[in-house]
């Protein structure tokens, strides 16, 4: 045993004895560094960035000494090395063997390009080494300018009409109450900041497309990690909230709400009539609270996505609500990594309000959807009498008890005995950059399970795929067999 232990401690000297503390000057030795261009994507102009980390290793056993650091332009990125923001300073940086150093680099904020696509900016970090060796990393953002609309601090920004195109990405940095109509036209972005909301009091036109969806997210466009970028951490702006006193029409077609606190918050005080939404096409994804609130609302909601929400994914209280071709899956904070501000909470990913006593009455209805998630049961028809519940359940897979009411048939439940995967993929694996697809596994319980006659008006599923099968499959997403 003594014997093992000399060993151990004579290879362990023979180690520290490899590392030389004295500066070489040999031309063939050269750092290393952990990547050969640090790359921050998209930055919105106007404002500056977060800081990105660049490693430098003296692989070798002999130490080097950088002399002279520079940039070849400056005017963008902002450099600190060992403390040192002065670049024009580090004249005499030792590495000794087998040592790195870090380096943070982030940008100043960028000037506006003039431009409605994203503008490549680059410049050369420089290392010169004592050895007469030089070499450099390439630096890279992307300067995106948007229309900006308020002011951060200002509390609210108020417009009678308002209309958002796709020329320039908009960035909304408060409150925005919009008293009349709000039009969105097709490939429109919004970036919200930190605790930003749009109030629509009036009609609502967003009308996206397959090809050019409206996208509605948060304005941090770069990575909490690696491989975590910011749009995965849910909370980053409030809501987007439809508020009226009056009969109104809100259509909302291919349009992502990501990454909130709440998606889409639907309230009226009518009784009747009430206003109606439509949506098609859409994804409601990520919220720390709520996906889709209707209250006091009809609703006809298809071929959508509602998934990852703290919270309930859909909550229903007052109004007729259709909801036919779409997929609600609860996996928030599925995940090994902690990045959510909040813990999912043990609600259901569906709940059903049929227990008020005044008008208007609840009827809410699935056909041909799913409704799962992890915990065990995702959905809450909460009524007096299941006999008498108006709403009809029919072609789904259900993650829930079996639905005893007179309109629910035809329909697959889970089972705990089940192992088949429903969906591609409904965990979040960010070390092999797999992320959430609520597409059909090919072994998927939900695969043909479908009523024919209600899948007729919807022949073509969210991604654009035939329905042309004699058994649609379940949800917003048809399997391509």
């Amino acid at each position: 045993m003594m014997r093992k232990f000399l060993l151990i401690l004579l290879c362990a000297c023979a180690l520290v004895g490899c590392r030389e503390y004295k500066i070489s000057e040999d031309p063939s030795l050269r750092l290393s560094f952990s990547c050969d261009t640090l790359r921050f994507d998209t930055v919105i102009t106007e404002q500056g960035s977060s800081t990105l980390q660049l490693k430098i290793y003296n692989r070798n056993a002999s130490a080097l000494l950088i002399d002279r650091v520079w940039l070849d332009n400056g005017d963008v990125f902002r450099v600190n090395i060992d403390g040192e923001q002065a670049l024009e300073r580090l004249t005499h940086l030792e590495l000794y063997g087998h040592d790195s150093i870090s380096v943070f680099v982030r940008c100043s904020p960028i000037k506006r390009n003039n431009s409605n696509t994203p503008v490549l900016i680059e410049d050369w970090l420089h290392f010169h080494l004592s050895n007469d060796v030089s070499q450099a990393v390439l630096l890279e953002a992307y300067g995106q300018d948007v229309k900006r609309i308020g002011k951060a601090g200002c509390g609210r920004t108020y417009m009678d009409d308002c209309h958002l195109t796709a020329e320039q990405p908009y960035l909304i940095f408060d409150t925005l109450i919009i008293d009349k109509a709000l039009a969105i036209d097709a490939g429109a972005t919004l970036y919200m900041h930190s605790g930003a909301c749009i109030f629509a009091l009036g009609d609502v036109s967003a009308k996206g497309t397959k090809e050019a969806p409206i996208v509605i997210r948060g304005d941090r466009l770069d990575k909490l990690f690696d491989s975590v970028p910011y749009a995965y951490a849910g909370g980053s702006w409030n809501g987007l909230y439809l508020q009226t006193e009056q009969v109104r029409t809100y259509e909302f077609e291919y349009v992502d709400i990501l990454s909130g606190n709440i998606g889409l918050y639907a309230f009226s005080t009518c009784t009747s009539p009430l206003p109606m939404l439509r949506m098609n096409g859409c994804r409601i994804h990520n919220h720390t609270l709520y996906g889709l609130v209707l209250q006091h609302m009809d609703a006809l909601v298809t071929n959508t996505e509602i998934s990852n929400c703290a919270s309930y994914c859909v909550y229903c209280d007052g109004g007729q609500h259709d909801f036919v071709h779409s997929t609600i899956a609860s996996y928030f904070g599925y995940t090994t990594i902690r990045i959510q501000t909040v813990a999912k909470e043990d609600a259901a990913a569906v709940y059903i309000n049929n227990l008020r006593k005044t008008e208007p009455k609840t009827n809410t209805s699935f056909y041909n959807s799913i409704i799962t998630g992890f915990l065990s049961n995702q959905l809450v028809v909460a009524t007096p009498f299941d006999r008498y519940y108006p709403g009809s359940f029919v072609g789904n897979y259900l993650k829930t008890d079996t639905l005893r009411m007179p309109h629910a048939h035809d329909n697959v439940y889970r089972a705990a005995q089940d192992t088949a995967s429903v969906f591609v993929n409904d965990f979040y694996q960010y070390k092999e950059y797999i992320y959430y697809d609520f597409r059909l596994d090919s072994v998927s319980p939900a695969i043909g399970i479908g009523d024919s006659i209600m899948a007729l008006p919807y022949p073509i599923d969210r991604d654009g795929i035939s329905r042309s099968g004699l058994k649609p499959d379940a949800g917003c997403y048809q399997h391509p067999l």
